[in-house]
């Protein structure tokens, strides 16, 4: 007796990068350390890695984030 496969040979299309980049532009913002003129701050980026902030701690990055309605992941 042959199992019925045709259910779980459906092809299911892969997101690119760039699509799952648009998934959370505007909705999430990603933090990340880095060095400002040899000083240490945190960088604020959007969901598609473009960069839209500048703080020197990550209480201030989060908090600009959330004020902009977005929700702060950190990147490590």
């Amino acid at each position: 007796m042959k199992a019925n496969t045709h259910k779980r040979d459906r092809h299911i299309p892969t997101p690119t990068r760039e699509q799952l980049a648009q998934l959370g532009v505007g909705g999430i913002a990603y933090l990340r350390s880095v060095l400002v003129d040899g000083a240490p701050a945190i960088a604020i980026f959007s969901a598609d890695g473009t960069q839209i902030g500048l703080a020197p701690d990550a209480e201030q990055a989060a908090a600009a984030v959330v004020q902009h309605e977005m929700v702060p992941l950190s990147v490590h």
